[in-house]
């Protein structure tokens, strides 16, 4: 037993030996006992920091999402030109937006800036200052840079990168430390050793502070301890002076973004560089910009042909440095117009519903989303509860308002002193204008491009203009200071603040009342209800003030100078994209606003509500029913005389950005007729009018739509599908609809919720085979009575078949196949169909080519055979044998309207035609009176011929029967 226990003990030894040599091993190399556990028990700590840091800015806001998901930041990012400034030159920025030359600073990537040379002292690292104005896109290069690093590909240098949001760290009121604060945002950086402030470990990593406007930092002594403990707990705001100061862990490097206002509130001593990020100074950065916004949008449909040349029109529109040019210096603009132009065309049924209105009012809440006008002192501006947003309203908006008034878009410095800061008195209202001058008024006004083209000295203030950067931002900001009720009369003015007043003291007067009324004599008493009394006469001064804004939006919305005018979203659209080809003789002064009565009516949709409500700029619930009780009743009274077809369609856009089913079914109710004819259709127009029309009940119907010579698609037909089910007329014409299309009007008279009575399908290439399906719908059909295929290529084989078809539809009552290239045989098999049918009443066969034998038999044929027998009228010529056809005007009229889009050769053949058939008639005829009214039917197809030869003849509108 001894021997065997001495063999275990040294075996033991031999073990213990070996695991010190392992140990000693681990040591030597640098890998301690517990890192080295660590290591391959669970994840790095840094890892995990990229990834999560990664995760939290790949997140799109929620405005990016409404436009379906295809981007990623990496995707859509597009680099703006940053220049290096001196610290002398901090402030400088370029001269003009539209500056081609190259600029006097180099431009710099944010990852030279932190190259070794740019290290302030030895030992410590830099602190670099990224300043722009707003909207030049300083969030968005932040957002890039974390996203590089933490995928490797730029500051490989730094192990660490911890970015901060100041406007986060401005609401922290407790003291905390630099560790604790790190480890508050990130919880799995908590005690990590380089910043611990140990050695120089912390020159591994980078602090990035967003918005540093957005703190109030006090760089004096007095106000702000030292302090170089990074466990150390100070408020949040000492810390990051103390890190600045390069007190505490002075090895870190530092990227600081702010506004111009901001520049100076950091001393320059603890600036090692100055940066300038300047937006897109060239149309090639904004062409960039475009194609990876619009191409990606489109999908990978057949979209992408019309978003490469949206993007062509829209650079040529950049390259004529025009005022959109000026714009989209600044990639908030840029955005916005990609927005604009996404939501013109590339709208479907199955994407969110977006509206106008909605796309401004998300624009604005990602530039300027619950901000505060501050003053640059030590004072939090908060506590004045001062919204920057309706600080803008009040200030801009009242600005655009007198303008919409006075249909003025351009202004004078003079005029810009008169409305914006024109009554500022305390000295902290002239900071805080100061404040708003420099940060923000640029970013809705620029320099009138045209004006600055005849300017020859700069030097000539008095010549110099400015507008809104975009037109549409004018209208909407005018619509945002009516509705918020800023532009209220002196006597509004003065109810509001005394019915404040004493709605404060009304409760103690109450209290007090009750009291007295036990010892003092009751006639007395007739003063404090005088006090109850003024709330009430205010509440009533205040609906007649919500009345008037109603009265405002039907007014401006039916404006008689305007009624001719395009539709507003072509309005829009020209407005991006510029005119092409001759320029619209109109001065730009007297231009409609057309868009400021929509926009109104957009802002009372809750959606919007709630977002203004965010930037501060409140609309009470009372203020829209009010608004809209009288906006219903001023809409309905407009409705009630004739309305050109762009004002009915600004009327369907208006209804729409209104998002209000409730209002839109009572407004549509006065309606039985929607002429939208010769309106360019695109999909957000046919989404629009299907979505104002599924507003209605189910038993609602319209008596006409008129949608001919509208470009539609067969795409737009799909969408229109709902709209089609609310009408019993509905007219097509003019539309290039091809057999595809058939399919969706053949399924739309088998709907058993479709009461269509009267389609007209004129000048649409259907072809036989397209008249093939949609006579399948016959069979089962029982709602259609008029049906006209006028000029659809049917041929003799389409004629057969539809004649073929007629017995098995017993409510066709008049059938329109002329100009289709119709011989005598399949004519004549046609017309007995007809004649056999129990209610076809009246058949169109003229402009085809049809004999003289034929014409006259298929007269005879119409003739009943016996004296109790149906008679169908056959309409071949202006002539019934030998007799004046009664319908001869009509189909002179029919030609006289639609000769321009036909073949001119093919219409003066037949015109030619029907001038030998009435010279034949007329020598027939032996009445003087008889042989007079051929004349002067001769002499109106004369006429039309000598049109039709010069070609003098008027656009088709698109009529037929």
């Amino acid at each position: 037993m001894s021997s065997l226990h001495r063999q275990l003990s040294q075996l033991l030894g031999a073990w213990r030996s070996k695991r010190r040599v392992e140990v000693s091993l681990y040591t030597a190399t640098g890998f301690h006992c517990r890192t080295f556990c660590s290591s391959t028990s669970g994840p790095d700590p840094l890892e995990i920091h990229k990834k999560k840091v990664f995760l939290w800015f790949s997140h799109l806001p929620q405005e990016e999402k409404q436009f379906g998901g295809y981007f990623s930041p990496e995707t859509m990012h597009v680099d703006p030109l940053i220049l290096k400034r001196e610290a002398e030159e901090r402030a400088g920025r370029l001269r003009s937006p539209l500056q081609t030359q190259t600029p006097s600073s180099a431009s710099v990537t944010v990852e030279q800036l932190f190259e070794s040379s740019a290290a302030g002292s030895e030992g410590r690292g830099p602190n670099v200052l990224l300043y722009g104005a707003v909207g030049t896109g300083k969030s968005t290069a932040v957002r890039k840079l974390v996203l590089d690093w933490c995928a490797g590909r730029t500051l490989t240098q730094f192990k660490l990168l911890v970015p901060f949001s100041c406007e986060d760290l401005g609401q922290l009121s407790k003291v905390v430390s630099l560790r604790d604060l790190v480890s508050r945002k990130y919880l799995h950086l908590k005690k990590h050793p380089l910043l611990s402030g140990e050695g120089n470990q912390a020159k591994d990593v980078l602090f990035v502070f967003n918005g540093m406007e957005k703190m109030n930092l006090d760089f004096r002594i007095g106000a702000t301890e030292l302090c170089s403990d990074p466990n150390e707990a100070l408020p949040p705001g000492v810390v990051v002076v103390n890190l600045l100061r390069k007190y505490l862990l002075p090895e870190a490097s530092i990227l600081v973004t702010t506004r111009l206002s901001a520049l100076d509130r950091i001393p320059q001593k603890y600036v090692s560089r100055y940066a300038q990020i300047c937006g897109f100074n060239d149309p090639d950065r904004q062409r960039a910009y475009f194609s990876s916004r619009l191409l990606q949008q489109s999908g990978e449909t057949g979209q992408n042909h019309g978003a490469h040349t949206l993007i062509e029109l829209l650079y040529l529109n950049l390259q004529r440095e025009s005022q959109l040019a000026a714009a989209c210096f600044l990639p908030s603009y840029c955005w916005l117009t990609c927005a604009t132009l996404h939501f013109l065309h590339f709208t479907d049924a199955k994407a969110p519903v977006r509206t106008l209105t909605g796309i401004y009012t998300s624009f604005l809440r990602l530039n300027f989303g619950g901000e505060v006008i501050g003053t640059g002192s030590n004072v939090a501006i908060q506590e004045h509860h001062s919204s920057l947003m309706l600080y803008v309203v009040r200030t801009v908006g009242k600005l655009a308002f007198d303008g919409v008034t006075n249909k003025r878009t351009s202004f004078s410095e003079k005029e810009l002193e008169q409305w914006i800061g024109g009554e500022t008195k305390t000295d902290e209202e002239l900071r805080q204008l100061a404040m708003f001058r420099t940060d923000v008024l640029d970013f809705f006004l620029a320099p009138s491009v045209e004006s600055g083209k005849h300017l020859e000295d700069p030097s000539e203030n008095d010549t110099k203009r400015y507008v809104f950067a975009v037109p549409a931002m004018q209208e909407y900001l005018a619509a945002l200071y009516v509705v918020l009720g800023e532009n209220k009369s002196a006597l509004e003015k003065l109810t509001t603040q005394v019915s404040a007043v004493i709605g404060q003291a009304s409760e103690d007067v109450n209290a007090l009342v009750s009291i007295l009324s036990k010892f003092i004599p009751l006639r007395i008493f007739a003063v404090f209800n005088l006090l109850k009394l003024f709330p009430k006469l205010y509440e009533k001064i205040s609906s007649r003030n919500k009345s008037s804004i109603a009265r405002t939006m039907a007014a401006e919305m039916f404006r008689t100078e305007d009624s001719y005018n395009e539709d507003v979203l072509d309005q829009v659209e020209q407005s991006l994209l510029g005119v092409h080809g001759p320029q619209p003789e109109q001065c730009s002064e007297s231009q409609p606003f057309e868009l400021f009565p929509i926009f109104m009516g957009g802002l009372l949709h809750y959606g919007n509500r709630v977002l203004l409500q965010q930037l501060g700029c409140n609309i009470q619930s009372t203020t829209v029913a009010q608004i809209t009780q009288a906006l219903r009743k001023y809409l309905v009274r407009e409705l009630s005389k004739p309305q050109p077809p762009e004002e009915l369609m600004d009327l369907l856009v208006l209804l729409y950005e209104f998002q209000n089913p409730r209002v839109t079914a009572e407004v549509l109710a006065s309606i039985r007729t929607i002429n939208l004819t010769n309106i360019r259709m695109t999909p957000l127009k046919c989404f629009v009018l299907s979505s104002v029309l599924s507003c209605t009940p189910v038993s609602y119907h319209l008596e006409k739509m008129d949608l001919s010579s509208c470009l539609l698609t067969h795409d737009m037909l799909q969408m229109l599908w709902p709209a089609f089910r609310h009408t019993h007329n509905l007219n097509l014409q003019f539309n290039s609809l091809g057999p595809e299309s058939c399919v969706l009007l053949r399924d739309l008279l088998l709907d058993p919720m479709s009461s269509i009575r009267s389609l007209q399908l004129c000048d649409n290439p259907l072809l036989e085979s397209g008249a093939r399906t949609l006579l399948e719908a016959l069979p089962e059909n029982r709602s259609l009575t008029h049906l006209s295929l006028m000029h659809t290529g049917l041929g003799d084989q389409g004629a057969l078949e539809l004649a073929e078809r007629l017995q098995q539809h017993t409510g066709l009552l008049e059938l329109n196949v002329a100009y289709n290239n119709i011989g005598d045989n399949a004519a004549l098999a046609l017309v007995d169909a007809c004649r056999e049918h129990a209610g076809i009443h009246t058949v169109h066969l003229y402009l085809n080519p049809l004999s003289d034998v034929g014409k006259q038999s298929l007269y005879v044929r119409g003739v009943p055979k016996s004296q109790g027998g149906r008679r169908v009228k056959v309409l071949a010529s202006v002539t019934e044998g030998a007799d004046i056809s009664e319908d001869w005007h009509p189909i002179l009229s029919v030609i006289q309207k639609n000769a321009s889009s036909w073949d001119r050769e093919r219409v003066i053949q037949q015109l030619k035609v029907f001038l030998r058939d009435l010279d034949s008639g007329r020598q027939q005829q032996q009445s003087i009176w008889k042989r007079f009214h051929f004349r002067r039917v001769e002499k109106g197809v004369r006429q039309t011929l000598r049109m039709l030869e010069r070609d003098s003849l008027p656009p088709s509108s698109g009529y037929g029967k």
